[in-house]
Protein backbone atom coordinates (compact mmCIF):
# COMPACT_ATOMS: atom_id res chain seq x y z
CA UNK A 1 0.00 0.00 0.00
CA UNK A 2 1.44 3.61 -1.53
CA UNK A 3 1.63 7.17 0.55
CA UNK A 4 -0.80 8.05 -2.47
CA UNK A 5 -3.12 5.24 -1.57
CA UNK A 6 -4.76 2.90 -4.01
CA UNK A 7 -8.52 1.27 -4.91
CA UNK A 8 -9.18 -2.37 -4.96
CA UNK A 9 -12.06 -4.56 -5.53
CA UNK A 10 -13.03 -7.23 -3.16
CA UNK A 11 -16.35 -9.53 -2.10
CA UNK A 12 -17.17 -11.20 0.99
CA UNK A 13 -17.43 -14.80 -0.23
CA UNK A 14 -15.51 -17.42 2.71
CA UNK A 15 -13.45 -19.78 1.50
CA UNK A 16 -14.96 -23.37 1.89
CA UNK A 17 -11.73 -25.06 3.01
CA UNK A 18 -10.13 -22.48 5.28
CA UNK A 19 -13.49 -20.46 6.47
CA UNK A 20 -11.25 -17.36 5.72
CA UNK A 21 -13.15 -14.58 3.03
CA UNK A 22 -11.82 -14.52 -0.48
CA UNK A 23 -11.27 -10.80 -1.19
CA UNK A 24 -9.81 -9.96 -4.24
CA UNK A 25 -8.99 -14.01 -4.90
CA UNK A 26 -12.60 -14.53 -5.21
CA UNK A 27 -13.06 -15.75 -9.20
CA UNK A 28 -16.24 -13.85 -9.74
CA UNK A 29 -14.69 -10.74 -8.56
CA UNK A 30 -13.65 -9.47 -11.94
CA UNK A 31 -15.84 -8.31 -14.86
CA UNK A 32 -18.76 -8.70 -12.81
CA UNK A 33 -20.66 -6.26 -10.52
CA UNK A 34 -19.88 -8.79 -8.06
CA UNK A 35 -18.00 -7.17 -4.57
CA UNK A 36 -17.28 -4.11 -4.22
CA UNK A 37 -14.82 -1.32 -4.24
CA UNK A 38 -12.50 -0.36 -1.73
CA UNK A 39 -9.68 2.35 -0.74
CA UNK A 40 -6.24 1.73 1.11
CA UNK A 41 -4.09 4.36 2.34
CA UNK A 42 -0.61 4.44 4.36
CA UNK A 43 -0.54 7.11 6.59
CA UNK A 44 2.66 8.43 7.85
CA UNK A 45 4.04 6.79 11.40
CA UNK A 46 3.14 7.81 14.32
CA UNK A 47 4.61 9.20 17.36
CA UNK A 48 5.14 5.69 18.75
CA UNK A 49 6.24 4.75 15.55
CA UNK A 50 3.41 2.22 14.55
CA UNK A 51 2.62 1.97 11.16
CA UNK A 52 -0.97 3.69 10.27
CA UNK A 53 -3.46 2.43 7.79
CA UNK A 54 -6.55 4.04 6.73
CA UNK A 55 -8.89 1.34 4.42
CA UNK A 56 -12.55 2.18 3.33
CA UNK A 57 -15.02 0.52 1.55
CA UNK A 58 -18.55 -0.36 0.15
CA UNK A 59 -18.21 1.91 -2.77
CA UNK A 60 -20.38 0.94 -5.84
CA UNK A 61 -18.13 1.76 -8.50
CA UNK A 62 -14.27 2.39 -9.12
CA UNK A 63 -15.11 6.14 -9.92
CA UNK A 64 -16.30 6.63 -6.25
CA UNK A 65 -13.89 5.10 -4.65
CA UNK A 66 -11.02 6.88 -6.11
CA UNK A 67 -12.88 10.30 -5.57
CA UNK A 68 -13.12 9.54 -1.83
CA UNK A 69 -9.52 8.73 -1.65
CA UNK A 70 -8.53 11.99 -3.82
CA UNK A 71 -10.43 13.98 -0.83
CA UNK A 72 -8.27 11.90 1.97
CA UNK A 73 -5.07 13.06 0.21
CA UNK A 74 -5.84 16.64 0.74
CA UNK A 75 -2.03 17.89 0.88
CA UNK A 76 -1.01 19.88 3.55
CA UNK A 77 0.27 23.53 3.27
CA UNK A 78 3.62 23.35 1.06
CA UNK A 79 3.80 19.88 0.92
CA UNK A 80 3.09 18.26 -2.45
CA UNK A 81 3.83 14.72 -1.28
CA UNK A 82 -0.12 14.53 -0.48
CA UNK A 83 0.21 12.66 2.62
CA UNK A 84 -2.88 12.56 4.70
CA UNK A 85 -3.61 14.49 7.76
CA UNK A 86 -5.17 12.56 10.95
CA UNK A 87 -7.00 15.04 13.12
CA UNK A 88 -4.33 14.81 15.78
CA UNK A 89 -1.94 16.04 13.34
CA UNK A 90 -2.89 18.79 12.78
CA UNK A 91 -4.13 19.68 16.40
CA UNK A 92 -0.44 19.33 16.80
CA UNK A 93 0.41 21.74 13.96
CA UNK A 94 -2.03 24.12 14.62
CA UNK A 95 -0.62 24.15 18.64
CA UNK A 96 2.60 24.60 16.91
CA UNK A 97 2.02 27.83 15.01
CA UNK A 98 0.03 29.84 17.83
CA UNK A 99 1.31 32.92 18.58
CA UNK A 100 -0.91 35.77 18.60
CA UNK A 101 -3.17 35.02 21.80
CA UNK A 102 -1.92 34.93 25.16
CA UNK A 103 0.43 32.16 26.29
CA UNK A 104 -2.28 31.77 29.51
CA UNK A 105 -5.22 30.91 26.31
CA UNK A 106 -2.37 28.51 24.40
CA UNK A 107 -1.90 27.00 27.53
CA UNK A 108 -5.63 26.51 27.97
CA UNK A 109 -5.53 25.19 24.14
CA UNK A 110 -2.95 22.92 24.84
CA UNK A 111 -4.58 21.36 27.68
CA UNK A 112 -7.74 21.17 25.99
CA UNK A 113 -5.94 19.27 23.15
CA UNK A 114 -4.06 16.69 25.73
CA UNK A 115 -6.95 15.74 27.56
CA UNK A 116 -9.65 16.11 25.23
CA UNK A 117 -9.21 16.04 22.00
CA UNK A 118 -6.23 14.06 20.66
CA UNK A 119 -7.39 11.08 22.70
CA UNK A 120 -11.26 10.92 21.39
CA UNK A 121 -10.52 12.29 17.33
CA UNK A 122 -6.78 12.43 17.27
CA UNK A 123 -7.11 9.07 15.33
CA UNK A 124 -9.79 10.41 13.09
CA UNK A 125 -8.65 11.74 9.46
CA UNK A 126 -9.11 15.30 9.26
CA UNK A 127 -11.32 15.13 6.25
CA UNK A 128 -13.92 12.46 7.50
CA UNK A 129 -14.55 14.50 11.24
CA UNK A 130 -17.66 15.20 10.99
CA UNK A 131 -20.62 16.52 13.59
CA UNK A 132 -21.24 13.10 14.71
CA UNK A 133 -17.71 12.32 15.52
CA UNK A 134 -17.54 15.46 17.75
CA UNK A 135 -21.26 15.03 19.55
CA UNK A 136 -19.65 11.20 20.03
CA UNK A 137 -16.74 12.98 21.91
CA UNK A 138 -18.83 15.44 24.25
CA UNK A 139 -20.97 12.54 24.99
CA UNK A 140 -18.19 10.34 25.99
CA UNK A 141 -16.71 12.88 28.27
CA UNK A 142 -19.71 13.79 30.21
CA UNK A 143 -20.17 10.21 30.98
CA UNK A 144 -16.26 9.37 31.83
CA UNK A 145 -16.45 12.17 34.47
CA UNK A 146 -19.97 11.36 35.27
CA UNK A 147 -18.44 7.47 36.22
CA UNK A 148 -15.71 9.18 38.05
CA UNK A 149 -17.91 10.96 40.20
CA UNK A 150 -16.69 14.92 39.32
CA UNK A 151 -19.31 15.72 36.50
CA UNK A 152 -17.92 17.94 34.30
CA UNK A 153 -19.15 21.33 33.47
CA UNK A 154 -20.85 23.06 31.15
CA UNK A 155 -18.19 25.95 30.65
CA UNK A 156 -15.72 23.77 30.64
CA UNK A 157 -17.45 21.65 27.60
CA UNK A 158 -18.16 24.49 25.38
CA UNK A 159 -14.29 26.09 25.89
CA UNK A 160 -13.26 22.72 24.98
CA UNK A 161 -15.44 23.34 21.76
CA UNK A 162 -14.40 26.63 21.17
CA UNK A 163 -10.69 25.51 21.33
CA UNK A 164 -11.31 22.83 18.59
CA UNK A 165 -13.92 25.18 16.42
CA UNK A 166 -10.09 27.73 16.49
CA UNK A 167 -8.31 24.55 14.88
CA UNK A 168 -10.69 24.07 12.46
CA UNK A 169 -11.39 27.49 11.11
CA UNK A 170 -7.45 27.48 10.61
CA UNK A 171 -7.81 24.18 8.33
CA UNK A 172 -10.77 25.67 6.60
CA UNK A 173 -8.20 28.70 5.75
CA UNK A 174 -5.83 26.20 4.79
CA UNK A 175 -7.87 24.48 2.61
CA UNK A 176 -8.39 21.22 4.29
CA UNK A 177 -11.48 21.00 4.62
CA UNK A 178 -14.61 22.81 3.93
CA UNK A 179 -16.85 23.30 6.89
CA UNK A 180 -16.48 23.45 10.52
CA UNK A 181 -18.30 20.41 11.89
CA UNK A 182 -17.40 21.77 15.66
CA UNK A 183 -20.00 24.59 15.23
CA UNK A 184 -22.75 21.83 14.84
CA UNK A 185 -22.71 20.17 18.06
CA UNK A 186 -25.45 21.16 20.75
CA UNK A 187 -23.78 21.04 24.23
CA UNK A 188 -26.03 22.29 27.31
CA UNK A 189 -26.20 26.03 28.03
CA UNK A 190 -24.22 27.81 30.24
CA UNK A 191 -25.08 30.22 32.98
CA UNK A 192 -22.84 32.56 34.25
CA UNK A 193 -22.37 32.20 37.56
CA UNK A 194 -24.11 35.39 39.82
CA UNK A 195 -22.05 36.28 42.98
CA UNK A 196 -24.12 35.88 46.20
CA UNK A 197 -24.15 38.17 49.21
CA UNK A 198 -22.86 36.83 52.19
CA UNK A 199 -26.11 37.63 54.68
CA UNK A 200 -27.00 36.62 58.27
CA UNK A 201 -28.83 33.29 56.75
CA UNK A 202 -25.83 32.46 54.20
CA UNK A 203 -22.97 32.71 57.08
CA UNK A 204 -25.03 30.86 59.68
CA UNK A 205 -25.90 28.00 56.70
CA UNK A 206 -22.65 28.06 55.70
CA UNK A 207 -21.10 27.66 59.60
CA UNK A 208 -23.80 24.92 60.06
CA UNK A 209 -23.41 22.62 56.83
CA UNK A 210 -20.09 24.17 55.02
CA UNK A 211 -21.70 24.51 51.64
CA UNK A 212 -21.21 28.17 50.56
CA UNK A 213 -21.89 29.77 46.70
CA UNK A 214 -19.23 29.71 43.96
CA UNK A 215 -19.12 33.03 43.54
CA UNK A 216 -19.72 35.00 46.99
CA UNK A 217 -19.35 38.70 48.21
CA UNK A 218 -18.83 40.35 51.78
CA UNK A 219 -20.72 43.12 52.77
CA UNK A 220 -19.68 46.67 53.33
CA UNK A 221 -19.18 45.72 57.18
CA UNK A 222 -17.47 42.42 56.54
CA UNK A 223 -14.88 44.14 53.84
CA UNK A 224 -14.35 46.34 56.44
CA UNK A 225 -14.08 43.95 59.37
CA UNK A 226 -11.31 42.08 57.25
CA UNK A 227 -9.45 44.99 56.02
CA UNK A 228 -9.18 45.78 59.66
CA UNK A 229 -8.07 42.25 61.02
CA UNK A 230 -5.02 42.66 58.64
CA UNK A 231 -4.07 46.28 58.65
CA UNK A 232 -0.84 44.87 60.24
CA UNK A 233 -0.26 42.52 57.83
CA UNK A 234 2.51 43.03 55.10
CA UNK A 235 0.38 42.77 52.03
CA UNK A 236 -2.76 44.68 53.65
CA UNK A 237 -2.01 47.33 50.96
CA UNK A 238 -2.41 44.97 48.14
CA UNK A 239 -5.68 43.58 49.52
CA UNK A 240 -7.06 46.91 50.00
CA UNK A 241 -6.15 48.07 46.47
CA UNK A 242 -7.99 45.28 45.08
CA UNK A 243 -11.20 45.39 47.51
CA UNK A 244 -11.74 49.20 46.62
CA UNK A 245 -10.61 48.83 43.06
CA UNK A 246 -10.75 45.86 41.68
CA UNK A 247 -7.86 45.09 40.23
CA UNK A 248 -7.19 41.15 38.93
CA UNK A 249 -4.74 39.63 41.10
CA UNK A 250 -2.40 39.46 38.11
CA UNK A 251 -2.31 43.22 37.68
CA UNK A 252 -1.86 43.81 41.31
CA UNK A 253 1.05 41.55 41.16
CA UNK A 254 2.57 43.24 38.06
CA UNK A 255 1.85 46.35 39.63
CA UNK A 256 5.03 48.85 39.44
CA UNK A 257 6.07 51.65 41.30
CA UNK A 258 6.59 53.77 38.23
CA UNK A 259 2.98 52.98 37.16
CA UNK A 260 1.50 54.48 40.34
CA UNK A 261 1.40 58.11 40.76
CA UNK A 262 0.34 58.96 44.38
CA UNK A 263 0.50 62.44 44.49
CA UNK A 264 -1.78 62.41 41.64
CA UNK A 265 -4.20 59.77 43.45
CA UNK A 266 -3.67 57.10 40.48
CA UNK A 267 -2.57 54.05 38.83
CA UNK A 268 -2.22 53.14 35.56
CA UNK A 269 -2.67 49.26 34.32
CA UNK A 270 -0.95 47.94 31.79
CA UNK A 271 0.71 44.86 32.36
CA UNK A 272 0.20 42.18 34.53
CA UNK A 273 2.02 38.83 35.96
CA UNK A 274 1.15 35.38 35.28
CA UNK A 275 2.77 31.65 36.46
CA UNK A 276 4.01 29.54 34.25
CA UNK A 277 5.38 25.96 34.73
CA UNK A 278 6.64 27.75 37.84
CA UNK A 279 7.85 30.54 36.09
CA UNK A 280 6.82 34.47 36.58
CA UNK A 281 5.95 35.65 33.12
CA UNK A 282 4.86 39.43 32.62
CA UNK A 283 1.96 39.54 29.96
CA UNK A 284 -0.72 42.14 28.61
CA UNK A 285 -3.40 42.81 30.47
CA UNK A 286 -6.40 40.49 29.62
CA UNK A 287 -8.16 42.69 27.04
CA UNK A 288 -7.03 46.51 25.35
CA UNK A 289 -9.93 47.50 27.31
CA UNK A 290 -7.83 46.19 30.64
CA UNK A 291 -5.39 49.33 30.25
CA UNK A 292 -6.59 51.85 32.21
CA UNK A 293 -6.18 54.41 34.68
CA UNK A 294 -7.96 53.96 38.14
CA UNK A 295 -8.32 57.00 40.36
CA UNK A 296 -6.84 56.25 43.77
CA UNK A 297 -8.91 57.25 46.89
CA UNK A 298 -7.45 58.85 49.71
CA UNK A 299 -7.19 56.05 52.07
CA UNK A 300 -5.55 53.57 49.42
CA UNK A 301 -2.82 56.50 49.09
CA UNK A 302 -2.10 56.43 52.52
CA UNK A 303 -1.70 52.55 52.46
CA UNK A 304 0.08 52.51 49.64
CA UNK A 305 2.50 55.03 51.22
CA UNK A 306 2.97 52.74 54.03
CA UNK A 307 3.63 49.78 52.32
CA UNK A 308 6.42 52.11 50.30
CA UNK A 309 7.97 52.59 53.69
CA UNK A 310 7.71 49.17 54.99
CA UNK A 311 9.28 47.81 51.73
CA UNK A 312 12.50 50.26 52.40
CA UNK A 313 12.44 49.12 55.79
CA UNK A 314 12.43 45.58 55.00
CA UNK A 315 15.37 46.47 52.10
CA UNK A 316 17.48 47.88 54.50
CA UNK A 317 17.29 44.78 56.92
CA UNK A 318 17.57 42.21 54.21
CA UNK A 319 20.86 43.36 53.32
CA UNK A 320 23.07 43.52 50.13
CA UNK A 321 21.11 40.30 48.84
CA UNK A 322 17.36 42.24 48.74
CA UNK A 323 16.65 42.72 44.63
CA UNK A 324 15.24 46.17 43.70
CA UNK A 325 12.63 45.00 41.16
CA UNK A 326 10.57 48.24 41.09
CA UNK A 327 7.13 45.46 41.62
CA UNK A 328 4.88 47.52 44.31
CA UNK A 329 3.93 43.77 45.53
CA UNK A 330 6.98 41.70 46.64
CA UNK A 331 8.62 38.55 48.50
CA UNK A 332 11.05 39.48 50.99
CA UNK A 333 13.50 39.16 48.86
CA UNK A 334 12.07 42.10 46.64
CA UNK A 335 11.17 39.65 43.73
CA UNK A 336 7.90 39.90 42.17
CA UNK A 337 5.32 37.86 43.92
CA UNK A 338 3.25 35.39 42.12
CA UNK A 339 -0.12 35.58 41.78
CA UNK A 340 -1.44 32.19 43.49
CA UNK A 341 0.63 33.68 46.28
CA UNK A 342 -1.95 36.31 46.80
CA UNK A 343 -4.98 33.69 46.24
CA UNK A 344 -3.38 31.56 49.08
CA UNK A 345 -2.84 34.52 51.52
CA UNK A 346 -6.18 35.74 51.45
CA UNK A 347 -7.68 32.64 52.24
CA UNK A 348 -5.70 32.23 55.14
CA UNK A 349 -6.68 35.46 56.63
CA UNK A 350 -9.93 35.25 55.93
CA UNK A 351 -10.19 32.20 57.81
CA UNK A 352 -8.15 33.76 60.87
CA UNK A 353 -11.11 36.56 60.66
CA UNK A 354 -13.68 34.24 61.29
CA UNK A 355 -15.09 35.40 57.82
CA UNK A 356 -16.49 33.72 54.82
CA UNK A 357 -14.90 32.12 52.30
CA UNK A 358 -14.48 34.16 49.33
CA UNK A 359 -11.80 33.31 46.38
CA UNK A 360 -9.46 36.84 45.82
CA UNK A 361 -11.68 37.24 42.31
CA UNK A 362 -14.42 37.66 44.59
CA UNK A 363 -12.99 40.96 45.92
CA UNK A 364 -12.81 41.87 42.31
CA UNK A 365 -16.84 41.50 42.42
CA UNK A 366 -17.52 43.01 45.97
CA UNK A 367 -15.67 46.14 44.86
CA UNK A 368 -18.18 46.44 41.62
CA UNK A 369 -20.55 45.88 44.62
CA UNK A 370 -19.94 48.49 46.72
CA UNK A 371 -19.34 51.06 44.39
CA UNK A 372 -22.85 50.77 42.94
CA UNK A 373 -23.92 50.93 46.56
CA UNK A 374 -22.04 53.54 47.13
CA UNK A 375 -23.83 55.33 43.79
CA UNK A 376 -21.78 55.01 40.84
CA UNK A 377 -22.79 54.53 37.48
CA UNK A 378 -22.13 51.75 35.61
CA UNK A 379 -20.58 53.17 33.01
CA UNK A 380 -17.80 54.58 35.64
CA UNK A 381 -17.94 50.97 37.43
CA UNK A 382 -16.66 49.32 33.76
CA UNK A 383 -14.18 51.61 33.58
CA UNK A 384 -12.75 51.15 36.82
CA UNK A 385 -12.78 47.00 36.19
CA UNK A 386 -11.37 47.23 32.84
CA UNK A 387 -14.48 45.52 30.98
CA UNK A 388 -14.99 45.56 27.14
CA UNK A 389 -18.77 45.43 27.96
CA UNK A 390 -21.05 47.24 30.03
CA UNK A 391 -23.60 44.07 29.81
CA UNK A 392 -20.69 42.02 31.51
CA UNK A 393 -20.33 44.14 34.46
CA UNK A 394 -23.98 44.55 35.06
CA UNK A 395 -24.85 40.76 34.94
CA UNK A 396 -22.06 39.25 35.76
CA UNK A 397 -19.94 41.39 38.37
CA UNK A 398 -22.77 43.49 40.43
CA UNK A 399 -24.86 42.37 43.16
CA UNK A 400 -27.64 44.34 45.14
CA UNK A 401 -26.54 44.83 48.63
CA UNK A 402 -30.17 44.23 50.88
CA UNK A 403 -29.69 47.43 52.27
CA UNK A 404 -30.01 49.20 49.01
CA UNK A 405 -32.46 46.21 47.76
CA UNK A 406 -34.82 47.20 51.14
CA UNK A 407 -34.14 50.96 50.48
CA UNK A 408 -35.47 50.39 46.86
CA UNK A 409 -38.46 48.65 48.04
CA UNK A 410 -39.49 51.09 50.44
CA UNK A 411 -39.55 53.85 47.71
CA UNK A 412 -41.14 51.80 45.38
CA UNK A 413 -43.83 50.93 48.05
CA UNK A 414 -44.14 54.65 48.92
CA UNK A 415 -44.98 55.42 45.54
CA UNK A 416 -47.85 53.22 45.61
CA UNK A 417 -49.34 54.42 48.83
CA UNK A 418 -49.07 57.54 47.55
CA UNK A 419 -50.67 57.07 44.58
CA UNK A 420 -54.04 54.89 45.89
CA UNK A 421 -53.54 57.12 49.59
CA UNK A 422 -54.15 53.88 51.09
CA UNK A 423 -53.90 53.63 54.97
CA UNK A 424 -51.11 50.89 55.37
CA UNK A 425 -53.18 47.51 56.04
CA UNK A 426 -56.11 49.07 55.68
CA UNK A 427 -58.96 50.09 53.04
CA UNK A 428 -59.16 53.52 54.48
CA UNK A 429 -58.18 56.04 51.71
CA UNK A 430 -55.62 58.76 53.55
CA UNK A 431 -57.26 62.80 53.28
CA UNK A 432 -55.85 65.26 51.94
CA UNK A 433 -52.88 66.79 53.85
CA UNK A 434 -53.38 70.04 52.38
CA UNK A 435 -57.03 69.96 51.94
CA UNK A 436 -57.41 70.09 55.44
CA UNK A 437 -55.25 72.73 56.43
CA UNK A 438 -57.04 74.68 53.91
CA UNK A 439 -60.48 74.08 55.74
CA UNK A 440 -59.31 74.75 59.22
CA UNK A 441 -57.62 77.73 58.14
CA UNK A 442 -61.06 79.78 56.46
CA UNK A 443 -63.58 77.80 58.57
CA UNK A 444 -65.93 79.45 60.79
CA UNK A 445 -68.38 78.14 63.59
CA UNK A 446 -71.78 77.10 62.31
CA UNK A 447 -74.61 80.38 62.92
CA UNK A 448 -75.85 79.55 66.15
CA UNK A 449 -73.08 78.41 67.70
CA UNK A 450 -69.95 80.59 69.34
CA UNK A 451 -66.57 79.43 69.88
CA UNK A 452 -65.17 78.46 72.96
CA UNK A 453 -61.98 79.71 71.69
CA UNK A 454 -60.17 82.78 72.64
CA UNK A 455 -61.20 85.58 70.43
CA UNK A 456 -57.65 86.59 69.59
CA UNK A 457 -57.18 82.36 68.56
CA UNK A 458 -60.10 81.81 66.87
CA UNK A 459 -59.78 80.64 63.37
CA UNK A 460 -62.60 83.08 62.40
CA UNK A 461 -63.52 86.44 62.89
CA UNK A 462 -64.63 86.82 66.06
CA UNK A 463 -68.58 87.07 66.63
CA UNK A 464 -69.43 90.63 67.92
CA UNK A 465 -71.63 90.86 70.86
CA UNK A 466 -75.06 92.03 70.13
CA UNK A 467 -75.98 96.10 71.27
CA UNK A 468 -78.83 95.23 72.69
CA UNK A 469 -76.33 92.81 75.78
CA UNK A 470 -75.58 94.89 78.70
CA UNK A 471 -72.11 96.17 78.85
Amino acid sequence: MSGQGSVYKRCGCVDPVTGRQLGNRCPRVAGSRHGSWYIGLELPTGLDGRRRRVRRGGYPSRAAAAETLAALRSPRPGDGAGQVLTTGDWLAQWLASRTSPATSTIRGYAAHVRLYLAPYLGRVLLAELSAAHVQAMFTAISRQHQAAGSPVTAATLHRVRATLRAALNAAIRAGLIADNPASRAELPRTRRPRAMIWTPERVEHWRRTGEHPPVAVWTAEQTAQFLHSIKDDRLYAAYHLIALRGLRRGEAAGLRWQDVDLDGKAAFICQQLQQYDGHLAVCPPKTSHSVRVIALDRTTVAALRAHRDRQRAEATSFGPGWRASGYVFTGLNGDPMAPGRLSRTLTKLAADAGLPPIRLHDLRHGAATLALAAGADLRTVQEQLGHSSIVLTADTYISVLPEVARAAAEKVAALILRAGRLVPGTKRRRRREHGRAKCRRHSRPPAGRRSSAHPGRQIGRPRRRSRASPR
